[in-house]
């Protein structure tokens, strides 16, 4: 029964990764070229609720054609993978079960403000964008005076939150498996296994604080003793934030993947979001140093009930 358990969890992640990409395709449909006079024209056709569709894409042009040629296999090849992932939960005997309607408002809450967060979380990890620039690149996938580091960050980002945010994923237990499912699509690009338990010795600067070589067995028990102590949902979630930073589970991506790894917790319960502001990054910053060196007597998580919820 545990085996079965691991596999419809494995699966229902793979299948949100790839309903995730699926959502981030600039086209999902077969291209179409009609012709007015002497000029062409490219439009997507698509079948929507049982009626096919045409949408207008732009003027006629190889590379656009090939682009659009390209977007329509890879949708097929994901939505080949996305049935044949259905069709083995099916045969474990999996049922989806419906979300709450408060859920289902905090999921469209986090989506609505989905590009916010990013350029706040952005701003957090050092990114030197400004928000035109992320909404561009969150929109087109590139923008120009923006390093392609920056640029993979951001995607990133789109893609952990869009990942989070699937119904399926919302349903699930927020564990150490959610987690490093987070980590590995925030550092995806610039580690092969980014979602993989640190193995090296790591400093933060700032601070004389190191932390120790994270234990896998550890970790799991300290998110679930956290997650069992049934504090209120919004200080449940800065504590698994907070924990998640000081222990410095992976090689990068720490911070981004914890604070999206809390919001998995509150919008499954409902309970709005959890962001660091743009304008409070420093004071955040200066409060996490004095968390990691002990000397924190509680400042920062009334800092974060203040002035990072974002309640719907």
């Amino acid at each position: 029964m545990d085996y079965q358990y691991m596999d419809v969890r494995e699966l229902l992640h793979k299948r949100a990764d790839l309903q995730a990409r699926l959502r981030l395709l600039p086209y999902d449909g077969s291209p179409e070229i009609k012709e007015r006079g002497d000029a062409k024209y490219l439009y997507i056709r698509k079948r929507m609720a049982g009626k096919l569709t045409s949408t207008y894409v732009d003027r006629y042009s190889d590379e656009l054609y090939e682009a659009l040629l390209r977007y329509a296999r890879e949708a097929r090849e994901l939505k080949k993978d996305i049935r044949h992932i259905e069709k083995r939960l099916a045969q474990l005997g999996y049922v989806s079960e419906g979300l709450p309607a408060k859920v289902i408002l905090n999921i469209d809450f986090a989506r609505a403000n989905m590009k916010a967060n990013i350029y706040d979380q952005a701003v957090l990890e050092g990114v030197a964008t400004s928000f035109p620039q992320t909404e561009d690149i969150i929109d087109n996938g590139r923008v120009s005076g923006v390093s392609a580091s920056d640029v993979q960050k951001i995607l990133n980002l789109k893609h952990a939150w869009e990942f989070v945010i699937d119904y399926d994923v919302i349903a699930a237990k927020t564990d150490y498996y959610i987690l490093c499912q987070i980590a590995k699509l925030v550092n995806e690009g610039f580690y092969l296994d980014g979602g993989r338990i640190r193995g090296v010795p790591v400093t933060i600067g700032g601070t004389t604080y190191i932390p120790p070589l994270p234990i896998e067995l550890d970790v799991k028990e300290q998110i679930a003793a956290i997650i069992a102590d049934k504090a209120e949902p919004i200080e449940t979630a800065i504590r698994l934030c907070l924990y998640c930073m000081k222990t410095q589970i992976f090689n990068d991506g720490k911070k981004r993947a914890a604070v999206i790894f809390a919001n998995h917790y509150l919008i499954g319960r409902a309970a709005g979001l959890l962001v660091i502001p743009e304008k409070d990054v420093s004071e955040f910053k200066r409060l996490l140093i004095t968390y990691y060196e002990d000397r924190d007597n509680g400042e920062i998580i009334e800092f974060m009930k203040r002035k990072c919820w974002r309640k719907i």
